[in-house]
């Protein structure tokens, strides 16, 4: 196979989604798999992803008063034990340490599959009066879940990474409103640094995160017709602080329990940028996320070849102050491979640089996710490239926006749902009863289910009757199929 055919993607997204997906992660240098079954070892290009993402959040947790921490990755089953609903909720998923060298361990050690059960009794020994709340944790960390079984990069693994924040509040008020801050951060971090909307609204009450009060979640949809659950918020009220003695003093001296909170999001945001906006040339990433956000590609024939070089270096330095830049001056490899190259690795903007360009005292901007190229004076190329890479997001939000928009359709009735659903992909929205019996109808049929509820649990639901069993309807459910 020559290095071009390999550089290229060969499978459809249209057609064959899963393996374009899984072409994409591993010509783009994202990741490659394992040798352990469900693992992948992250690429130095997607762990710089995963950077540019964890700064943008890890710095609004700190504007909101949120401090980093770590704790261990083992946990005692008997700390795991003392959360009932976490020990049901996550019994199929937990790897255990039974041994240390060649001895048996006393007690059995849980990798964590997350970690409220070894942050509580912290968090216990930590809050003593009213003067100690709100208290605000967060670590960066991986965690290890065993259910998976198909490994789907960044979307499915055993092992992956993630923030999980923990909190604890002297009222449910001010948990909630906790919940509500970091529901919104995610929500910020997909429309505004991955150029992606999402939907924000509730789990129903059997998909609840384990001994929760309330489950806020943001949804995004893909390009297949599938959401992704792109980060959780939980409102826990008061379990996790019974379970744990979180407790504290108020002002006239009365013992109170805690309300707590937790909150993550995982490298699972990594699978809906890449199946978003990708195409059938490689990688597309928006230039918030982008490691490389300008390549500088010079184009010279031998007798042009110094001043191109030259001309192509300054505007390279010119534009190295405000952008992440890269100039791509190798003699082994000609432009095309060169524009197929940074394509495939989803760089947002290039700057072609011939002759002619030298000679006009101009630069050509080849916008990434459509080709569109535009002229720009180097007088002014600062500006012009700040002006393309903010046209290039508006181009990727405007596109995910549409499939979002045009993808959410009402449905009544048990078979208008599994048609609509299995004809069209995306959200269906209907009335329920609140019955689990009713999703597990549409589940067993076509692997669908409820994947989000409003968040305004009095807003009037979109029909009278529930859409499966026509019993009057409390509420409305938004039915997909999902990663």
């Amino acid at each position: 196979m020559s290095g071009e055919q390999e550089l290229g993607i060969t499978e459809s997204k249209e057609h064959s989604p899963g393996e374009w997906y899984a072409e994409v992660v591993r010509k783009a240098g994202l990741a490659d798999y394992a040798p352990m079954g469900g693992f992948i070892v992250t690429r130095p290009r997607g762990y710089a992803l995963w950077e540019r993402l964890q700064d943008h959040l890890d710095g609004w947790f700190k504007e909101t008063g949120v401090d980093n921490a770590y704790f261990p990755l083992f946990i005692p089953e008997s700390y795991l034990e003392r959360e009932k609903d976490i020990v049901e909720g996550f019994d199929p998923e937990v790897a255990w340490v039974t041994h240390g060298g060649h001895d048996e361990l006393e007690e059995r050690l849980a990798v964590r599959p997350t970690s409220e059960s070894i942050i509580a009794p912290f968090m216990a020994e930590w809050v003593r009066s009213y003067r100690d709340l709100p208290l605000r944790l967060n670590q960066w960390c991986s965690v290890v879940r065993w259910e998976a079984t198909e490994t789907k990069p960044f979307f499915r693994t055993k092992e992956f990474l993630w923030q999980e924040g923990h909190t604890a509040h002297a009222t449910s008020e001010d948990a909630w409103e906790e919940t509500m801050t970091r529901l919104g951060q995610y929500e910020r971090l997909y429309e505004e640094v991955m150029a992606i909307p999402g939907m924000t609204g509730r789990k129903p009450e059997h998909d609840k995160f384990p001994g929760a009060h309330t489950t806020t979640t943001i949804e995004a949809l893909m390009p297949d017709g599938k959401s992704v659950q792109a980060g959780t918020s939980h409102h826990l009220g008061t379990s996790f602080a019974e379970a744990f003695d979180i407790t504290y003093t108020d002002e006239d001296e009365d013992e109170r329990i805690a309300h707590t909170t937790s909150w993550g999001l995982s490298w699972r945001a990594l699978g809906a940028l890449i199946m978003t906006h990708s195409d059938d040339q490689g990688l597309v990433i928006p230039p918030a996320l982008a490691p490389t956000q300008v390549v500088v590609v010079p184009i010279w024939q031998a007798d042009t070849e110094d001043e191109v070089k030259e001309y192509a270096a300054g505007l390279a330095a010119d534009l190295d102050e405000q952008f992440r830049v890269e100039l791509d001056d190798r003699d082994e490899r000609n432009p095309g491979f060169k524009f197929n190259e940074h394509e495939l690795n989803g760089i947002p903007l290039r700057i072609e640089i011939g002759p002619n360009e030298v000679e006009d005292g101009e630069a050509t901007l080849v916008h990434r996710p459509d080709g569109e190229s535009e002229v720009a004076d180097a007088d002014s190329i600062v500006e012009s490239v700040e002006e393309a890479l903010e046209t290039v997001y508006a181009k990727l939000y405007a596109a995910a926006e549409e499939n979002l928009e045009e993808n959410i359709r009402e449905a009544h009735g048990r078979g208008e749902i599994l048609g609509t659903i299995g004809q069209h992909g995306g959200y269906v929205k209907t009335g329920w009863c609140g019955d689990e019996e009713c999703e597990t109808a549409i589940k067993d049929e076509i692997a669908a289910e409820i994947v989000m509820l409003p968040l305004d649990e009095d807003e009037e639901p979109v029909h009278d009757t529930c859409g499966i069993c026509e019993e009057e309807a409390v509420e409305t459910a938004y039915f997909a199929k999902s990663y």
